[in-house]
């Protein structure tokens, strides 16, 4: 298995729509497994393929007590929305905001053997559901922000010191990234 390197806000990967999975095999199962020693490095609840680069409709998550990972996901939302808790994500380094999210949350999909697969849950489980199928639409979090919030985000985005911030995330986490990450070419010199 192999660490990998997470894109930072700013990165055109982050804001591509990824592409549908049609092949199960060996390469997809390398990928999950890459993907979910990834999230564990840097302690993530979740890690969406495209935040390291795969334009695929895959994601993984860990949270509170539920782990796995689904292959082309289909979100499904219902419940009163949580307005209580705040979120974050591996690649908007150093902000968090509350965002409103529904209570529940189910996706269908696939594993890496294509088997179908259900994962449903509330709370933070729902949060991070909705969270990680926003990374496959091309969408983060901070696109769901409203008002000031919205505002404040954009703004220490655009900063010299958010830069700092990225340039410290990234030299933080760069011990653990495998050198030979080849920059997001799923199955490519692998």
């Amino acid at each position: 298995m192999t660490i990998l390197e997470i894109r930072i806000v700013g990165d055109p990967v982050l804001r591509t729509p990824a592409t549908e999975v049609t092949t199960f095999g060996p390469e997809l199962a390398r990928l999950v497994a890459d993907m979910t020693e990834t999230m564990d490095a840097v302690d993530g609840a979740g890690l969406a393929a495209p935040q390291i680069g795969v334009g695929l409709r895959v994601f993984t998550y860990r949270v509170d007590g539920h782990d796995g990972h689904v292959v082309n996901p289909v979100l499904e939302v219902g419940g009163p929305e949580d307005l209580s808790a705040s979120e974050g994500c591996l690649s908007v380094p150093g902000l968090g905001y509350r965002l409103p999210r529904h209570g529940w949350a189910r996706v269908t999909g696939a594993d890496v053997n294509g088997e179908p697969l259900v994962v449903e849950g509330e709370g933070m489980l729902a949060r991070c559901l909705q969270h990680e199928t926003d990374h496959l639409d091309g969408r983060l979090y901070i696109d769901r922000l409203r008002g000031a919030d919205k505002k404040d985000a954009l703004g220490k985005i655009r900063t010299s010191r958010y830069n700092d911030v990225a340039a410290k995330t990234r030299s933080k986490r760069a011990p653990a990234v495998d050198s030979s990450f080849g920059g997001g070419t799923f199955g490519v010199g692998r």
